[in-house]
């Protein structure tokens, strides 16, 4: 299995920005998915957005496609999420995680990895 480490949280005004990193560890072949979840306290862990293995392709939940951007360095075993034009309903607990299925979906049970969290609040 993959370890996952998140960093790169923090406390920002609405309209800024921040960039998440997500470290991998451990079995770093990059034979994996890796994706951005966010949960609030009372709801269910959201999907944001994930990167495919060689990091061509990118997918977005539609409450953040064209302010945030996913990548990852393959050489350097992390992902990123780069987030602009925040808003205060950003405000979460991001999670990155990874899955080593071939066909990836939004279901956070697809996921084996998970990093530990980093807090992102958005203040209006």
């Amino acid at each position: 299995q993959v370890q996952l480490v998140e960093s790169g949280g923090g406390l920002v005004q609405a309209g800024g920005s921040l960039r998440l990193s997500c470290a991998a560890s451990g079995r770093t072949d990059g034979t994996y998915a890796m994706a951005w979840f966010r949960q609030v306290p009372g709801k269910e862990r959201e999907y944001v957005a994930h990167v495919s293995r060689t990091g061509i392709s990118t997918f977005y939940a539609d409450s953040v496609k064209g302010r945030f951007t996913v990548s990852r360095d393959n050489a350097n075993y992390t992902m990123y999420l780069q987030m602009n034009s925040l808003k205060p309903e950003d405000t979460a607990v991001y999670y990155c995680a990874a899955t080593y299925r071939i066909y990836v979906s939004r279901d956070p049970s697809d996921f084996a990895s998970w990093g530990q969290g980093t807090q992102v609040t958005v203040s209006s």
